[in-house]
Order: C-alpha cells, then structure tokens, then sequence
C-alpha cells in the first residue's frame, strides 16, 4: 500500500486538494481532526493539557437547572473538569507566542496524534487499500514525511497565500503577515516534495492537477501493492526499501 504525505501551509488549498482525492475514491486521514479527537475529554492527552495549562484552558462547565453544585459529593465536583472541552482559542492565545509552552503542548499532542495516525495506515492497509493520504499541515516540521512513500505539497505563491488569509479571515494586512511568517514558508516545503500541486488558478485548475496528481499515484502504485497485501513479509521489505532510499536520498540533496 502506498502511504502518501499531504501537506501545504495556511490558505493554500490543501483542504480542497485533500477533498478533491477524495473524490477519486482515494482514503483521507485528517490528522486535524485526529488532533481534535485526541484531546476529547477523558482521553489521556485532555488529562495531561489540563495538568500542564491549568483548569483555565477548559471550556465553562454546563451546571445543573438551579446554577449550583448542590446535590453533588466531592468528588463529583472535583471531577467536573474531565468532562469539559479545551478551548482551543485560550489555549492557542498561550502558545501562539511562546516557544516553551508550544513544545510542552505539541510534545502532550503529537505522540498521540501519530499513533491514530498509524492505526488509521493499519486499518486501510486490512481492508485491502491501494493508497492513504495522510492530510498533515505540519508533516515536514514534526518530521513524518520521513515515513510517507511520495509526499505532496499544495502551492501557491507567498503573495497569494497572504492575499486569500486577508480574505478569508477578514484580517489586516499586518495580522495576517504574523500568522503567515509565524509558519514555516511553503517555498521551504516544496523541496521536500515528490509532487507539487500548483494551486494558483482556478478550481477548474485545481481539479486539473489533482487529475495528473492521481495518475501519478496511479503509477507508482502498479500492481505491488497486490502482492504485497497478499503477501505481508514482502510488503515490509518493500516499505523499508522505499523509506531508505528516500532518506539516502535526502542526504544526497
């Protein structure tokens, strides 16, 4: 099964890109959403936000009809905050600016991501899949393009991402330019990629180049991808082969 990278930066269009593939039958693992799912109330990595951030970064709590505890023990009191969602703006508005809390949080949140995202790979490859998409923004910053066969990285020119942020958000010129620059550039993840979709023009464009972009999957694909679902031992031999040359690769460049 071929496992493919997904990824681009802010305004670019790698959510319509990623439905777009979609559209072609081909299986879509959101690691935003996974990012969601992991820190729900009651999971592991929600316990473990909430001891590093404080009960402050939860949402209000729902109270009962009469706007009291009343009627509760202790430890249904104490225990209230398991059941309360992150706010994800007050807790964003915490690392947005600080190096040290945002490795705190990304070190609580992206094991637990990449582990769904790995049982989202087992279970594709058990239903016999020929392809996953992995959809990952910060797939080159948090390093798991290094585990993706082909990596595919949405373009469109600085300028242009600025311009559809602006639109799309309603902001200033200068907010957008701090949330922009704040990411790595998309020029600096276009080397990382085996295939560039330029998303510059039009949606009748864009459907264009994730047409191409499908048949290039197609492709390197082949038939293998048989052979090595029937035959598992020879499908690990045939993942390790591609991860190593692509990090010789790397090296090379």
């Amino acid at each position: 099964m071929l496992v493919v990278g997904l990824t681009g930066g802010i305004a670019t269009g790698k959510s319509s890109v990623a439905a777009l593939l979609a559209s072609h039958d081909i299986p879509i693992i959101d690691a935003d959403q996974i990012a969601r799912q992991v820190v729900e109330p009651g999971t592991r990595a929600h316990k473990q936000i909430v001891k590093a951030f404080g009960k402050d970064v939860l949402l209000p709590s729902l109270v009962n009809p009469t706007g009291s505890s009343s009627g509760m023990d202790s430890n249904e009191r104490d225990c209230r905050w398991c059941t309360r969602p992150i706010d994800r703006k007050k807790l964003g508005s915490i690392i947005f600016n600080d190096a040290k809390q945002r490795k705190i949080l990304n070190g609580i949140v992206h094991p637990a991501v990449t582990r769904a995202i790995l049982w989202g790979v087992l279970r594709a490859w058990l239903r016999g899949e020929k392809m996953v998409v992995v959809d990952v923004p910060l797939l080159i910053e948090g390093g798991l393009w290094k585990w993706m066969a082909k990596v595919i990285v949405v373009y469109c020119s600085p300028e242009l991402q600025l311009q559809r942020l602006m639109t799309r958000d309603k902001s200033t010129r200068a907010d957008a330019s701090s949330r922009l620059y704040s990411q790595l550039a998309i020029t600096a993840k276009v080397p990382y990629a085996d295939i560039v979709i330029d998303n510059s023009g039009s949606l009748a464009d864009l459907d264009g180049e994730v047409i191409s972009c499908v048949g290039k999957l197609e492709r390197a694909v082949g038939w293998g991808w048989m052979v090595s679902w029937l035959l598992p031992p020879l499908g690990l031999l045939s993942a390790v082969r591609c991860l190593s040359w692509r990090a010789f690769k790397r090296r090379r460049t």
